[in-house]
């Protein structure tokens, strides 16, 4: 694992030198782009060929726990309907499954916290330098996948979120191996809580082999497609489109 292990470090060392505090108000550097960029694809083939593609991020105990965990990107979804929805206690969110599925899906919360759970104790890292550890608790997306019926044509998994910058929604997207790893869960609950507003409530991809801009907060929507190209700006999540991070964010 010194490959991944190392790049850790590196991307860490590389953040803290270039970055200003906190994931919102993320730096425009173009020596990090280029670190990351350069960075990707190395790291998805040294990441994949020696963890294999089950390969576990380290998981930690409750003795682990971060006494604070820091919030990346927006804080809340500004809108009317996210708004009504958290005033209700989510009593009328569903989750949207569909594109190339055989049975598309609007599961209600109380139904996705029903379902079979898978709780770990996790390191998130931020682009920006910063890590903390929480305990995530959700449904695994293979789950939900297996159940809308999932096609192979299917190449990635799109994450359509609530929350915005200016008027451009939020997305975020992944390929097959990181959709079908068993670390990979749409996280209800936080520290044995619901997840807070401010982590990304009421769900949140957790995406443990990959950075944190990647673990989508708000989640509306998964969409299964063939191809990134025709998802708003064709590079596969907002920060890519508009030209600040790498899609692949491996560590």
């Amino acid at each position: 694992m010194t490959i991944i292990t190392n790049r850790r470090k590196l991307l860490a060392g590389m953040a803290g030198g270039l970055l200003l505090p906190g994931c919102d108000s993320w730096s425009r550097s173009e020596s990090f782009k280029n670190v990351l960029s350069s960075a990707e694809d190395l790291s998805r083939v040294s990441q994949r060929l020696v963890g294999g593609r089950n390969g576990l991020a380290r998981e930690y105990t409750l003795a682990d726990l971060s006494p604070r965990h820091r919030m990346n990107g927006n804080r809340t979804a500004d809108t009317s309907a996210y708004r009504t929805m958290l005033a209700n206690n989510f009593a009328t969110y569903r989750l949207r499954i569909d594109g190339l599925v055989e049975r598309p899906l609007a599961i209600p919360l109380d139904r996705l916290r029903a379902m079979p759970q898978r709780t770990q104790i996790t390191r998130h890292d931020c682009v920006e330098g910063w890590s903390a550890i929480g305990q995530w608790t959700g449904v695994q997306l293979s789950h939900l996948l297996d159940l809308a019926g999932l096609s192979e044509q299917a190449n990635y998994i799109v994450f359509h979120c609530a929350d915005s910058f200016g008027d451009t929604p939020y997305y975020e997207s992944i390929d097959m191996v990181d959709a079908l790893h068993p670390q990979t869960i749409m996280s209800h609950a936080m520290n044995g809580e619901p997840l807070p507003e401010g982590h990304g409530a009421p769900i949140r991809a957790r995406i443990e082999r990959q950075l944190g801009y990647k673990h989508a907060k708000f989640v509306m929507r998964i969409e299964a497609v063939e191809s990134l190209d025709d998802i708003y700006g064709g590079k596969g999540g907002y920060w890519e489109d508009v030209g600040d991070y790498a899609w692949y964010a491996g560590i």
